[in-house]
């Protein structure tokens, strides 16, 4: 059961990761939104960017909030994958 579930949390972290890194690959492309791959993506990360949006202060014209949700992945992926 514990190798299923740490399975589950690796694919699911891994996608996670996937999907904000999408995101911000695409914004160079699409930076309106208006393709429906990144309305998916917006709405896959946007509840994990939003708050980190509202508590990290505005770098000039960069948003870091994507980098940082990465590396509180990783870091989650890893406290959790080591309490199994």
């Amino acid at each position: 059961m514990a190798g299923f579930l740490a399975t589950f949390i690796d694919l699911l972290f891994n996608a996670l990761l996937f999907a904000i890194l999408g995101r911000v690959l695409i914004s160079w492309v699409d930076p309106m939104g208006n393709m429906r791959i990144t309305q998916i993506l917006r709405e896959i990360t946007e509840p994990i960017l939003a708050p980190l949006r509202s508590v990290l202060p505005p770098v000039g014209m960069f948003d870091l909030s994507p980098i940082v949700a990465m590396l509180l992945l990783q870091i989650l992926h890893t406290m959790l994958l080591r309490a199994i």
